[in-house]
């Protein structure tokens, strides 16, 4: 009898350890799930940026073809982009996308009918929309990141995920002036400040003229 309890107590322990280890492994699945899921809120948004740096550079060069250095590394950090393979990859070429858009943005200040032209307003607009989103998808991801990394590495969790492989996740990272959306002033320069006038000349004291003498006294009549 004794050893039938003693059976059953082991087979309950191995039950409730299966049991633990299953729960342990569904929840670390689901964290994992939502992570990429929000990776991919990210993922999106990149691709619509990167969508519209050609359009964005034929009008730019449409006035300004000589800047030929700054559409190339434009060009260049979209490929960078759109070849991320991790997510600090594409947080460092999405850095660098920035920078350079910053420099295409530089050489429109320098043609007014660019600045006024509808197509740049749109596509200027577009990319200030898209960066928000992205800002917005980036806390969201980083956080469940952050949760989903902690949860791999604590115990008794760190047991099961190294059982099944599991592998944390990259956070994604921007620069400071990264996050700022890259913006051109359309407002028109203010006009100079008129010279000062100069100061009139100071003007001498008014001198008083002396009193008329007084006419003598008439004598007394007799």
């Amino acid at each position: 009898m004794a050893a039938i309890i003693a059976i059953g107590v082991i087979v309950g322990i191995i039950v409730l350890m299966v049991l633990v280890l299953v729960g342990i492994y569904n929840g670390l699945v689901r964290a994992r799930v939502r992570t990429r899921e929000a990776w991919s809120g990210i993922d999106v948004q990149l691709k619509r940026r990167a969508s519209l740096i050609p359009n964005l550079v034929e009008t730019v060069r449409g006035y300004a073809a000589h800047e030929r250095q700054t559409f190339e590394n434009v060009t260049r950090a979209r490929a960078m982009l759109e070849q991320a393979g991790t997510a600090a990859e594409a947080a460092q070429a999405n850095n660098f996308l920035t920078q350079t858009l910053r420099s295409l943005f530089a050489v429109a200040e320098n043609y007014p009918e660019l600045k006024a032209n509808q197509n740049f307003l749109e596509l200027q607009n577009e990319l200030s929309d898209i960066e928000e989103k992205i800002a917005y998808a980036r806390q969201f991801y980083n956080r469940n990141v952050a949760s989903y990394n902690t949860s791999i590495q604590t115990v008794p969790n760190v047991v099961v995920a190294n059982m099944f492989g599991f592998q944390p996740f990259e956070f994604f990272e921007a620069e400071e002036e990264a996050r700022e959306v890259p913006e051109v002033s359309f407002a028109p320069p203010p006009a100079p400040a008129a010279p000062a006038a100069p100061p009139a000349p100071a003007q001498p004291p008014p001198t008083s003229s002396p009193a008329p003498p007084e006419p003598p006294a008439s004598p007394p009549e007799a």
